[in-house]
């Protein structure tokens, strides 16, 4: 069923519970769908004019649709009670302790996502909506002390993978919504408001990659829709041996035009950056824009992008 529906990968640890509400309340819509269009069809042909010339004011004196209605208010409220309310308290309210996870500030804007992380100390810094400026979108006072080891990004957010992740939410303008399909995460931000968000990423980018690698058939004038751009999942040698393509490099139509004179028929390929943020709330003429691209990493990867980060603050 979740192939059916065309449900994204799953790489977070909550998602098979939020899979599963989504499947099976799926098969009620069919269930209901079914049911109700059998019976609008059973009563055009059973009421029709030709056969019952003069109406019965009467009506059904059937008990049928009471008990039909009465099963499926039960089905609805086991869906609710038996699955949704479990999947809200373990996922929803039951938030980490800051301790045990990775704490990230996100903060949006017309039409971006700052990043906030609090640096090697653990602390975050003082932000003033007075040093807001095009160089400097979250107004991060480096004067601080604590904040002179903090680490700020735009549209990039980079989390170690089977971690707690924290994410303290809100936005500077308007409404907006952060979400990351993959991680089965979406949740509004509201301007004014600090809103919570967790969830636990169970896959690195290279292990989503090697999910969603797929063989695309190559010709001469025709190059599949998502190749250009995408990462080489294997590596490509030309008759004299030499490396046309190797694995992890871009694929670029200029390599494509190579790996077709070669007689390559097909490349296995997959997209540089599967999973993203999206605004799923229309915010202004800019929400398009509105995406930012999501990293998870092993837990040495990540300390070396904080590490490497922190460099660029001694400059």
């Amino acid at each position: 069923m979740k192939e059916f529906l065309g449900l994204p990968l799953d790489a977070s640890a909550h998602g098979t519970q939020i899979d599963q509400i989504i499947v099976i309340t799926h098969w009620l819509m069919l269930l209901l769908f079914v049911g109700w269009g059998v019976f609008f069809i059973y009563t055009l042909v059973r009421f029709r004019k030709s056969r019952q010339q003069q109406a019965d004011h009467v009506g059904v004196r059937s008990h049928a649709s009471s008990y039909l209605e009465v099963a499926i208010a039960v089905f609805e409220g086991a869906l609710l009670v038996g699955f949704a309310i479990p999947v809200w308290s373990n996922v929803v309210s039951a938030f980490p302790s800051e301790q045990d996870a990775l704490v990230v500030h996100v903060v949006a804007e017309q039409f971006a996502w700052n990043v906030h992380y609090p640096g090697v100390d653990g602390v975050f810094g003082k932000r003033d909506i007075n040093l807001i400026s095009e160089d400097n979108p979250l107004g991060l006072d480096r004067s601080d002390p604590v904040a002179e080891d903090d680490i700020a990004t735009i549209n990039q957010l980079n989390l170690p993978v089977n971690k707690n992740i924290l994410i303290y939410l809100t936005s500077k303008d308007v409404i907006h919504s952060f979400g990351i399909p993959l991680l089965r995460v979406k949740q509004d931000v509201i301007p004014g408001q600090t809103i919570r968000v967790w969830f636990r990423p169970t896959m690195t980018n290279d292990q989503i990659r090697e999910s969603m690698a797929k063989r695309y058939t190559i010709s001469r004038g025709q190059i599949p829709e998502g190749l250009v751009l995408s990462v080489a999942m294997d590596g490509y040698q030309a008759s004299d041996g030499s490396l046309i393509l190797e694995k992890g490099d871009y694929v670029t139509e200029d390599v494509i035009e190579q790996l077709i004179a070669e007689g390559i028929s097909e490349v296995n390929a997959a997209p540089d950056t599967p999973m993203e943020i999206a605004c799923a709330q229309l915010c202004g003429l800019g929400h398009y824009r509105m995406r930012g691209t999501v990293t998870i990493q092993t837990a040495e990867e990540f300390e070396e992008w904080l590490a490497e980060d922190a460099e660029y603050l001694e400059w």
